[in-house]
């Protein structure tokens, strides 16, 4: 259930019920906040907290590791 719940709020969920349909937003979804790979958020400092109580809340073992990341290039 752990998963799941971190799934869930991480990139969100959407739920359809008597035709129709509900999206529920997900952290990534936020300002500040980017998806690099498996298990690997960019969060601006603003965003952190907010993700670090939610893990800690659930029991979710992570790591911070400060970083920097450019802006990102249009084609």
């Amino acid at each position: 259930m752990q998963c799941t719940r971190v799934r869930r709020f991480i990139f969100g969920h959407t739920v359809s019920t008597n035709g129709k349909t509900y999206h529920y937003s997900g952290f990534v979804e936020h300002e500040g906040v980017r998806y690099l790979g498996q298990s690997v958020l960019f969060v601006d400092r603003e965003q952190l907290d907010p993700l670090r109580e939610f893990l800690r809340a659930n029991g979710v073992e992570h790591v911070i590791s400060e970083a920097m990341m450019g802006r990102i290039l249009s084609n």
